[in-house]
């Protein structure tokens, strides 16, 4: 689920974030506030009674997405970047040749670093996931001066508005791991990271 989400950059509504356990539950907006401050007045027991008040306040939601799970699976579990399109291109199904397409809108790079970033990160503490994101996020806008992947997505979208990005490399099947290992090496030594007070 995380591999689609981040690949693709589609949305998901309350109903997919819960069935997908991303949320735990869907709390009506015009109800946050009253909410907040019953939390922060009112006298509970224990945790128990906390998780009861809050359960007591969510709603039913439901999902659009669980047909496609298996999809999801089948597919973004795949080795590489290139694997999951051209499986999603072979396939015979109307999803599947769209979440292609939408890939093959994407920067061939950064859907390579992406797709990195997120296995890495699962073998991950919080703060060294933190740093590794701090160091991407560096290597987007200078890792590769005049060939800026963020910055050409930022001028096809919203700055000319062509929505006709010139990416380097131009297709999946040319991005090698050399080129996406670099987004990987921190700028900083370990001692000077911006991030290094973190635990």
């Amino acid at each position: 689920m995380g591999e689609w989400l981040a690949l693709t950059g589609d949305t998901i509504g309350a109903g997919d974030a819960i069935a997908f356990d991303l949320a735990d539950g869907c709390l009506p907006v015009d109800q946050l506030v009253s909410v907040w401050e019953a939390l922060g007045t009112q006298e509970f027991a224990d945790g128990a009674a906390v998780q009861s008040f809050v359960d007591s306040k969510l709603i039913a939601v439901s999902a659009c997405l669980q047909s496609a799970r298996g999809q999801i699976d089948q597919y973004f579990s795949l080795n590489s970047v290139g694997d999951i399109a051209a499986a999603l291109e072979a396939a015979d199904d109307e999803w599947a040749r769209t979440t292609a397409a939408t890939l093959r809108k994407r920067s061939p790079l950064m859907l390579n670093v992406v797709l990195e970033q997120i296995r890495r990160a699962r073998g991950m503490d919080l703060a060294a996931d933190l740093r590794m994101e701090r160091d991407m996020v560096r290597h987007c806008f200078y890792l590769r001066p005049g060939q800026s992947e963020t910055v050409e997505g930022i001028r096809a979208l919203a700055v000319d508005k062509d929505h006709a990005p010139q990416w380097q490399p131009g297709r999946i099947e040319d991005v090698t791991p050399e080129m996406v290992a670099p987004f990987f090496i921190s700028p900083w030594p370990a001692h000077a990271h911006p991030l290094a007070h973190l635990q």
